[in-house]
């Protein structure tokens, strides 16, 4: 598994649809999609959405391998990502640093990619999606805050400029975590 955290709005959608458009083709990678109950919307991430009714009728029949909660909202990591990492493939979601610990323990090996961004970026790209008010966007500022030591052992990605350049260095982790390199040799026999 995969887990790409971060603050909102430091761009791990964004990095994780990019290395899905490079690596589309590769069956061994299966780039998951989360359950949350928030209606899709054009500017926010590609997901399922359920109501917060049938997420607990789901979280109960077992179909999720991780849940959590953040900003109000009910998150969750579909049990079919286990199924794919425990058949020997790779796993890549968006995750939550708050949700890291279920996430190991759900799946395991866990390598975990911290995306981060110099903060004046991330307050731009907080205001610039319109999701939430300036209040919400100063405690979602606040909490993007978090220190990356308590992520240890993370690899950090700044993606402060243009998303080539972080778009690559994920793309070379998920090559590197399935022992190819950029042009698609085995890297271990």
């Amino acid at each position: 598994m995969i887990a790409v955290v971060g603050p909102s709005g430091a761009g791990k959608d964004t990095l994780i649809d990019y290395a899905r458009q490079r690596l589309s083709t590769d069956p061994s990678i299966l780039f998951v999609r989360r359950v949350v109950t928030r209606i899709a919307q054009a500017n926010a991430e590609d997901h399922d959405t359920l109501t917060v009714e049938s997420f607990a009728e789901e979280r109960t029949a077992g179909k999720f391998a991780v849940t959590w909660q953040a900003h109000g909202l009910h998150y969750a990591i579909p049990s079919d990502a286990r199924l794919h990492v425990v058949s020997g493939g790779i796993a890549v979601v968006n995750g939550s640093r708050a949700a890291l610990p279920a996430i190991c323990s759900a799946f395991g090996r866990v390598l975990t990619v911290l995306v981060t961004c110099r903060p004046d970026v991330l307050a731009a790209r907080l205001a610039a999606r319109g999701r939430e008010n300036a209040l919400e966007q100063g405690l979602r500022l606040a909490r993007g805050a978090m220190p990356s030591d308590k992520l240890s052992p993370a690899i950090e990605i700044d993606n402060s400029d243009g998303v080539a350049v972080a778009g690559n260095a994920l793309v070379a982790i998920i090559h590197d975590a399935i022992g190819v390199d950029q042009s698609g040799h085995m890297l271990r026999p």
